[in-house]
């Protein structure tokens, strides 16, 4: 009836409000679904200056640009609760992998995050940075920001402050906690990181030095962030057997620091706890019940992905990759880490007893170039190749290349699903963006790099039936917004940034493998950005629109 109305007026000459309007862009007759739960609705969205002016029918408005949504499912873009593009962004800042999955919004900075730097930790870091071609001309979180705004961005981008990060900057590599000057000094870096836009304070609690923290010292930090309106997101101290631990760790830094808490890549790890993901959801449920603002995101596939160094136990991390190569290279030392490995401890996820056997251990991302054959492989393939024990292989190929990464198959399919349909989890990559060609498309992520939402899509809502499609979404976006403080974007609403995705429900899929991991995903005809397309008509436009998203406690003078 309204667009007969309208049509009547436009015959007549007579100029209707919203026929008077002239949009940037207009979305004509998709199937809206607002991100908020909702069923779909039939509509028309405008778009002005970045912004959505107007929802509704707007038959007869003009615009600049029209796309025609006839069929297709028009929804806010999805927001990834743990990339890792601070670095690949700037290698190839259209990051097409992330943009092909929808995603428009990127939260980074887990443990160790970009920002803030100093010479020690430059000097330690530098085969990453070598290993992407990259000068850090920064220090700070102002000035990191600053490179992104000025090269141009294909998708928004936050960050957390890494605990790890001002734990380095301080202790450097010591396994010991910091005296009360120093953790003044920590907590002063949180500030400041904080004033200069971060989201929150992150831990990753399994990686060195992150775990020679002890929980009174991250209550510190997470207490700081507080002030400001910030999260504490956590790779938590385990994820397998002492996961009970971990997470009663988390819910007293929630509640003692009095700041939200956002549990990284919800799993049970290790086949001896495949099944326990009921339990885990009820325990973080009775937190909430107890006042503890605490929920989670996950990427659902059945493998993580991980730094190699991961396999052998913290006390040989103490002194930086440096001095865990020498320990690795002197026989009685590796002997004890062995021994270590093969023993049944608590205090440590032991990712060797998790795993199935070296099989399920699979060469994903390597630094040192001579290693890029091995990409792909198992450790189980390249021990029987080189005729060695699996475990002496995985210290060998630690001495040639510390900064490996792995592909670990140790997570269980009903566990996943548990742990999707809950109504707080939401969604994350939790990998760097890629691209199939150039320096990137040299490497060979986990498929959910390329992958993870298409699939939720498919496998969990088209397949499986797991979630609607409206729910799906909602993970996708108004939750993970909620989350992280996003006022104005993760629903499609009049007044928010348009940030949008025009898919095809029938079509959209992932095609990434741990096979063959670089393969975009397809179903996304047009994806939005601020209201400038970075896909149209399934192709990628090379527009850089994003923005770097600052978190409540930015203070403009910093």
């Amino acid at each position: 009836m309204l667009r007969a109305f309208f049509a009547i007026a436009a015959a007549l000459g007579l100029c209707m409000p919203i026929t008077c309007q002239t949009f940037d862009l207009i979305i004509r007759n998709g199937h809206i679904i607002d991100g908020a739960g909702s069923p779909w609705y039939s509509g028309d969205i405008g778009i002005v200056n970045g912004r959505i002016a107007q929802i509704g029918v707007l038959q007869g408005a003009n615009a600049r640009q029209t796309i025609d949504a006839q069929g297709l499912i028009v929804a806010p873009g999805f927001i990834d609760m743990l990339g890792q593009s601070e670095l690949s962004m700037l290698v190839n800042p259209h990051l097409p992998s992330k943009i092909f999955q929808g995603i428009t919004t990127e939260i980074t900075g887990e443990g160790s995050s970009i920002a803030p730097l100093n010479e020690q930790i430059l000097a330690a870091d530098r085969p990453g940075f070598l290993h992407y071609g990259i000068h850090p001309d920064w220090r700070t979180f102002t000035q990191y920001f600053a490179r992104l705004e000025k090269q141009g961005m294909g998708i928004n981008l936050a960050s957390y402050v890494g605990a790890t990060q001002v734990r380095r900057m301080v202790l450097q590599e010591a396994n010991r906690a910091p005296t009360p000057d120093e953790l003044q000094q920590m907590k002063a870096l949180v500030r400041a990181a904080m004033e200069q836009g971060a989201a929150g304070v992150s831990t990753s609690l399994q990686y060195a030095p992150a775990p020679y923290a002890k929980t009174e010292e991250l209550i510190a930090l997470a207490s700081e962030a507080a002030k400001y309106g910030g999260i504490y997101a956590t790779h938590m101290r385990s994820e397998g057997d002492d996961i009970d631990q971990a997470l009663d760790e988390a819910f007293r830094i929630g509640r003692e620091a009095h700041i939200p808490v956002e549990i990284w890549h919800l799993k049970a790890a290790g086949k001896r706890n495949w099944g326990r993901m009921p339990e885990i959801v009820a325990r973080i449920d009775h937190a909430r019940a107890q006042g503890i603002d605490v929920s989670a995101d996950t990427y659902a596939y059945p493998a993580w992905f991980n730094t190699f160094s991961a396999f052998i136990p913290p006390w040989a991390h103490e002194g930086g990759d440096a001095r865990m190569v020498q320990r690795l290279k002197d026989p009685a030392t590796r002997g004890r880490i062995r021994k270590e490995m093969e023993t049944q401890t608590s205090g440590w996820d032991n990712e060797w007893l998790e795993v199935p056997g070296p099989q399920a251990i699979l060469v994903s991302v390597v630094q040192n170039r001579a290693l890029l054959p091995l990409q792909g492989k198992t450790i189980a393939e390249i021990a029987r190749s080189e005729n060695k024990d699996p475990i002496d292989t995985i210290f060998d190929l630690l001495i040639q290349d510390p900064g490996m990464s792995v592909a670990v198959f140790a997570m269980s399919e009903d566990d996943i699903s548990y742990a999707l349909k809950q109504p707080w989890v939401s969604i994350c990559n939790d990998s760097q963006g890629a691209a199939p060609d150039g320096l990137l498309g040299q490497e060979h992520p986990h498929p959910r790099a390329y992958g993870t939402f298409p699939r939720i899509l498919r496998k969990y809502v088209q397949e499986e039936k797991l979630l609607s499609l409206p729910d799906a979404i909602r993970k996708f976006s108004a939750l993970p917004a909620q989350r992280m403080r996003l006022t104005d974007r993760g629903v499609l609403k009049r007044g928010m940034w348009a940030d949008i995705v025009v898919f095809n429900p029938a079509t959209i899929r992932d095609l990434a493998t741990f096979e063959n991991p670089n393969q975009l995903s397809v179903g996304m005809e047009y994806v939005l950005v601020n209201g400038v397309p970075v896909i149209s008509e399934g192709k990628m436009t090379n527009a850089l629109p994003g923005k770097v998203l600052r978190g409540q406690g930015f203070r403009a003078t910093q």
